[in-house]
């Protein structure tokens, strides 16, 4: 089990320290987006967000997930009573869409870089490998260590970029620039 590190109200695994990870979509083609047996999870408020924006990125999906929006709604409750987004058949996430070689990307981050849509993406899915578990007033900020993100731990490695600076971005987003600045300090001192 990995140490814990606490900033303020967050307990952070020290794997997002130690350990190294950087995506390598020419290695898993984006399986995080297709593999599992629930969708991703939702924060709260992010149904409502994917309701607001869905007109905006629907265009950006495959036929079978906006049929899956359509049947299920833009987000569903699973068999843990999470809210997640829906699968397309117990396969794939609806929001999936795939490019010409096969490799899934996420519709609605598509449609977000073309400017289409004000919401990025789930903030689970833009922090994967990370999880978020929420402990009360605490939040707990896990690494995940999937089969399918092999060839992101190779290529994290090469170019020695620990979790933590791979998800610079969406750390900054969700938690803010003053947690990061204080997350690269307990890294060099760690």
């Amino acid at each position: 089990m990995s140490p814990i590190i606490q900033i303020e109200n967050i307990l952070i695994s020290a794997d997002l320290l130690r350990c190294c990870f950087a995506c390598d979509l020419s290695e898993c083609a984006g399986m995080c987006c297709v593999w599992g047996d629930s969708g991703a999870p939702l924060e709260p408020g992010e149904d409502s967000r994917l309701q607001e924006e869905y007109l905006h990125f629907a265009p950006y999906m495959t036929p079978d997930g906006r049929q899956a929006v359509a049947a299920q709604g833009v987000a569903v409750c699973d068999a843990d009573g999470d809210h997640v987004t829906p699968l397309i058949a117990g396969k794939e996430c609806a929001y999936a869409c795939f490019d010409p070689s096969g490799i899934c990307y996420c519709a609605i981050e598509r449609a977000w870089r073309e400017g289409r849509t004000v919401f990025r993406k789930p903030v689970s899915c833009w922090l994967y490998p990370v999880r978020l578990a929420r402990l009360g007033d605490a939040v707990g900020l896990n690494y995940d260590r999937a089969h399918l993100c092999r060839g992101a731990r190779e290529k994290g490695e090469q170019l020695r970029m620990p979790v933590f600076r791979f998800l610079r971005e969406p750390l900054i987003h969700c938690f803010g620039e003053a947690f990061y600045h204080q997350l690269e300090q307990v890294a060099i001192n760690h």
